[in-house]
């Protein structure tokens, strides 16, 4: 399945209904990355996980945000825009036989307002529609945990550096969940 089939990524400057309680969630539109967003997906990916990295004693200046370069996908990746600005990002991959959700960052002052759980809840909607599993992993320590787990999803696996995390679909009208 490719990013077009759940409406990540596919459509420029599309407008998303807030149903966050959060009125600073509300306003929010995804819209389609191309390969110039790199630059600042790679410094807002630097600065999100700056803090986790130094706790883990894994930063390093150029290696984060070499990483997201080696691995930029535009046509997987949307992004989070308020008022024409650059707030986030989200990447939902095709791979071993379900979704990853990677490089998910909001800039600091738009975090713990609400507008990462509408947007979780935007991609989770799109892949629970084509009855896919999501996989994702995340830094040891790292806050956004809770934030997958309150959206179901649960530990697979994890080691002393990643904890790796899956969440099968949610069942629709009646139609039974795949795992």
């Amino acid at each position: 399945m490719d990013a077009e089939a759940i409406g990540i990524g596919s459509r420029p400057d599309v407008k998303v209904p807030a149903r966050a309680t959060s009125a600073h969630a509300a306003g929010w539109a995804l819209r389609s990355a191309v390969a110039a967003d790199i630059e600042a997906i790679a410094e807002l990916r630097a600065t999100v996980m700056r803090a986790d990295l130094e706790r883990l004693g894994r930063y390093d200046e150029h290696r984060v945000r070499q990483r997201l370069r080696d691995s930029f996908s535009p046509q997987h990746t949307s992004i989070i825009v308020m008022d024409r600005e650059l707030v986030g990002c989200v990447t939902i991959r095709p791979a071993e036989g379900r979704q990853w959700l990677e490089h998910f960052y909001l800039a600091p002052h738009h975090q713990g307002q609400g507008l990462g759980s509408a947007v979780l809840r935007t991609v989770l909607e799109g892949t629970d529609a084509q009855g896919m599993t999501v996989g994702l992993n995340v830094l040891q320590g790292s806050a956004a945990r809770r934030l997958y787990e309150r959206h179901g999803f649960v530990v697979e696996a994890q080691d002393p550096i990643d904890v790796f995390m899956m969440r099968p679909p949610a069942a629709t009208a009646g139609t039974p969940a795949k795992a």
